[in-house]
């Protein structure tokens, strides 16, 4: 099957999300997020959710796989009152903090009434048994099915096979994963979709608080914002500098966005909104007719001057209806000025692509647009073109892995890869390139060329790094060359940089 058609329906409010540098809040509450997760449980279909706090917003400034992985989650969720500070200073205001350890109980209490099965993997030993042991005896009729701390080892080396195992065994409906940011995000991002499980969400130390190995802060400072400073009182060789950091970075970052924004709103002025987007198919304009039956190519959709929290909550529901029916193109040409909202509307309509397996192109976006994006890191998460997207552009659009070219030599390989090196793509990749290298003889040189990846995830950089050793094995001598910006940055944080890039294995 492919993994793509497992893809679920996102079951949040069609309310636009709020983009805080890059990272798209969901504006939802606790209580709007439960029956969020309730839809999604019986739906069956993979989910994952995502808890941001500043130190997770901050980390993804710097993290390209983690700052997608947020930018891809089914459910956003603000986990810190300065974050909902910020959502405040930028005009967009989050409704509440949706904190990973208010959520947990509630979701345990609501497993209880529901009969859903509950699996927790990750954090020491110690700590999950007590979480264990006291979520029981607060819950006596809670199906937990499982309670698994892994060694502690790279994401690289897990013994994935094992883990699966064991979840795939138990079947439950909600997995809890702490095994603290960005490692949890990016364990449950490799496998979500293979697991069998409606919801997986990263907890962090929601497990630990329950357990009782950690203390949560008293109520009065979760609601003034100060729980990181009881936090910091806790754990201060660990946390101290990670916080100072994070504050100083985030602080400045998010002055940037709000100042950028503000100089653009003065610049620009209220603009009439469509109540509707253009015909299906046509350019700005009067559309001319179709023949009967004959299908549109794609919907063109023209963004006002100002794509603002005003205009998105007239657009966004009749843009969302655009994207589930044919691949659509954005025309930004005349867009002057785009607020939080406004970039949390252009991603709301990437998962839609991606979900409904459509397409989505920006087209002829100005430099405050581009400026804007840049800002938030996120101009490499959406295809663009500097026309207006004819049929033949949609046609020219590079599936998410594929191989561009491949020439051959006597002993000498070269692979050309496109697109996306990911969990979703690594299968179809490996036995391409596995069947092209048990073809060489002894002694053999394979290049794989990575300047047109656009990005590659921890389990796509597993996949080149296994792939590397195996060719070594049957003694062919495999590089990867020239890395693209994006892929370089996962190496980086990965440490295998210098391992993948060099000449031969040790």
């Amino acid at each position: 099957m492919n993994e793509k058609s497992l893809s679920p329906s996102p079951l949040t409010p069609l309310s636009a999300p709020v983009a805080i540098l890059g990272v798209p809040f969901d504006p939802v509450t606790t209580d709007q997020t439960v029956a969020a997760i309730v839809g999604m449980v019986a739906s069956r279909r993979p989910h994952y959710a995502v808890t941001p706090n500043v130190d997770f917003v901050v980390q993804a400034l710097d993290d390209i796989e983690l700052r997608k992985i947020l930018f891809d989650a089914h459910l956003v969720l603000c986990d810190g009152m300065p974050l909902v500070w910020a959502s405040r200073f930028l005009g967009n205001p989050l409704p509440e903090r949706v904190a990973g350890s208010d959520l947990v109980p509630r979701l345990l209490a609501e497993s209880e009434t529901r009969g859903w099965r509950v699996f927790f993997f990750g954090g020491r030993q110690e700590s999950l048994d007590n979480a264990a042991a006291r979520t029981l005896e607060k819950y006596p009729r809670l199906r937990l099915v499982g309670a698994y701390s892994p060694p502690l080892r790279p994401l690289t080396k897990f013994d994935d096979t094992e883990i699966l195992e064991r979840i795939h065994r138990v079947k439950p409906d909600l997995l809890f994963v702490a095994l603290g940011c960005p490692k949890q995000e990016k364990w449950i991002n490799m496998h979500y979709r293979n697991l069998g499980v409606p919801i997986c969400i990263g907890v962090g130390a929601s497990l630990s608080f329950i357990g009782g190995t950690l203390r949560r802060a008293p109520v009065w400072m979760q609601r003034t914002g100060t729980e990181w400073l009881f936090r910091l009182i806790q754990e201060p060789g660990r946390l101290g500098g990670r916080y100072a950091n994070g504050i100083w970075v985030f602080s400045r970052a998010i002055v940037r966005q709000w100042w950028l924004l503000r100089s653009r709103r003065r610049h620009t002025r209220p603009s009439p909104v469509p109540l509707t987007p253009p015909a299906l198919g046509s350019p700005p304009g009067p559309a001319a007719p179709l023949p009967t039956g004959q299908a549109p190519p794609h919907t063109v959709l023209t963004a006002p001057e100002r794509l603002d929290a005003v205009a998105v909550a007239t657009l966004a529901e009749s843009w969302v209806a655009a994207m589930d029916s044919s691949d659509v193109a954005i025309d930004l040409e005349t867009t002057r000025f785009i607020d939080s909202t406004g970039v949390g509307l252009l991603i709301r309509l990437r998962k839609r692509a991606d979900l409904r397996q459509t397409r989505l192109i920006l087209c002829r976006s100005n430099p405050p647009v581009e400026k804007t994006l840049r800002l938030m890191r996120i101009e490499d998460f959406f295809d663009r073109s500097e026309t207006l997207a004819s049929r033949e552009t949609f046609a020219g659009v590079k599936p998410a892995g594929s191989f561009a070219a491949k020439t051959s030599a006597g002993a000498r390989l070269s692979l050309v890869w496109n697109g996306e090196v990911t969990a979703v793509t690594r299968m179809e990749m490996a036995n391409h390139a596995e069947t092209q290298i048990a073809a060489l003889p002894p002694g053999a040189e394979v290049d794989i060329d990575l300047s047109r990846v656009t990005f590659a995830d921890s389990s796509g950089l597993g996949f080149m790094l296994s792939l590397k050793k195996r060719s070594w094995g049957r003694e062919v001598s495999l590089r990867y060359r020239h890395p693209s910006p994006a892929v370089r940055n996962v190496m980086r944080i990965t440490s295998l940089e210098a391992y993948l890039l060099e000449e031969m294995l040790p």
